[in-house]
This record gives structure tokens, sequence and C-alpha cells, in this order.
């Protein structure tokens, strides 16, 4: 039962992941392109890091997942700021 729920949560990470990465290309501005990178990439992520939690089943791989999903839950808003930031920056001065 924990391979299936492992396969499906890497198939699920993967398809955000490249969700994410066709939004950064297609999209036709900063701020959706920015929308679709941090939104779509991190739950990706947190998604092959869930993946990767259960396959391992090691408290220590547990803790290291949780860690990195926390991470990522705490600088992609910041991240995203900072983009749109530098975006409305570089529209004011040109």
């Amino acid at each position: 039962m924990i391979e299936v729920l492992t396969g499906i949560t890497l198939l699920l990470g993967g398809f955000f992941a490249l969700v994410a990465g066709w939004g950064i290309v297609k999209l036709p501005d900063v701020l959706t392109r920015m929308h679709a990178s941090t939104k779509a990439g991190t739950l990706g992520s947190m998604l092959t890091l869930t993946a990767a939690a259960l396959a391992f089943g090691e408290m220590s791989v547990v803790m290291r997942c949780l860690i990195g999903v926390i991470f990522l839950l705490l600088t992609a808003p910041i991240a995203a700021h900072m983009i749109g930031r530098a975006s409305a920056r570089k529209q004011r001065f040109f």
C-alpha cells in the first residue's frame, strides 16, 4: 500500500513540476510566471519530498523531508515577493 501511495505522490509531484515549468515558458507576463513557479513548483517539490519520506520510512529521512517542506513554505513566498518587486522596479525605470 505504501508503494502505491509513494507512486501516486511521485507522479503528482512530477506533474506539478511539469506544470510549473510549462507556466514559466508559456505565460505572458512576470506576475503570472511568478505565480506558476512558486505555487506549482512548491507543490511539486512538497509532493516529491513526501514520496521520499514515504518510500524510505526512516525517521531521519522523514525529518529531513519535513524540514525541506517547511523551508519551501517559508522561502517560496519571499522569493515570489522579491521577483514581483524587481519586476515593478524595472517597469518603473524603463
